[in-house]
């Protein structure tokens, strides 16, 4: 019967009853395992990698200006340009979204109150902008995390500028 590397213990298995080991075939021992220098200190789990350029890219546009800011305050991806042009694209994006929106809203009220028939205009409107918005957002999503790098017509070139490429 083979014996634990570990802790000596008689294994009748794949593991070790007493330490939990893993019992390797063939004799060989397993990786040593880490133990604290002394006793009641804290061993450190290692630290993860971060998210891939493109998951990081596309979680810029997940919730617009908050995951924008978001990953500009970040330490790891806000020195990283990539992921500062998708952030700063996705500001800028639902800015202009929201600028939009104030000056739609206040041009089509103004036009109802002095010509009524302008409601229906604003009823056939209102929606078509809503999923054009939502293609552009679903669009940018995709795209960012198949890795490719879309740069809207507008924004785009000051989001570069903004992100330092």
């Amino acid at each position: 019967m083979p014996f634990c590397a570990s802790c000596g213990t008689q294994v009748d298995g794949k593991f070790c009853p007493k330490c939990g080991a893993a019992i390797v075939a063939g004799g060989a021992a397993p990786p040593p395992q880490p133990t604290p220098s002394a006793p009641g200190t804290y061993v450190a789990a290692p630290v993860s990698a971060p998210m891939a350029d493109n998951v990081a890219g596309t979680l810029c546009y997940v919730l617009g200006l908050i995951t924008g800011i978001v990953f500009l305050v970040l330490e790891p991806y806000s020195k990283n340009r990539t992921i500062r042009f998708h952030a700063f694209q996705s500001i800028f994006l639902n800015v202009a979204i929201i600028a939009i929106d104030i000056v739609a809203v206040i041009v089509f009220r103004i036009m109802v109150e002095v010509i009524g028939f302008l409601a229906i205009l604003f009823a056939i409107f209102w929606p078509i902008f809503g999923l054009g918005c939502l293609a552009l957002w679903l669009y940018l999503l995709i795209s960012t995390y198949q890795g490719k790098t879309v740069v809207l017509p507008v924004i785009g070139p000051y989001a570069r500028q903004q992100a330092g490429s």
